[in-house]
């Protein structure tokens, strides 16, 4: 336990700070997850629609440095692989 008060303080930010990556990373990987079900249904528009989605949450979550950049650059890569791939 932290005896001082700045020590308190730094604990609470820290623990703030952790909410907010968990919720970058809780919803780009939904935003994924709704890619990858839409190209397994075979559905293009959906797809696309949920891809851009995707990468705006990916591209967030980067801005906020929950991911490295090289991390993002991959995750779009290859969700648009997916997505083009299907007929």
């Amino acid at each position: 336990m932290a005896n001082m008060k700045n020590a308190e303080k730094k604990i609470k930010v820290i623990a703030k700070e952790k909410e907010n990556n968990n919720n970058y990373k809780t919803s780009m990987r939904t935003a994924i997850k709704n890619v990858v079900k839409a190209v397994d249904a075979k559905d293009k528009s959906k797809a696309n629609d949920n891809l851009k989605i995707a990468i705006k949450k990916i591209d967030k979550a980067k801005s906020a440095n929950v991911l490295k950049s090289n991390t993002a650059a991959r995750d779009k890569s290859r969700l648009a692989k997916k997505v083009n791939a299907m007929e």
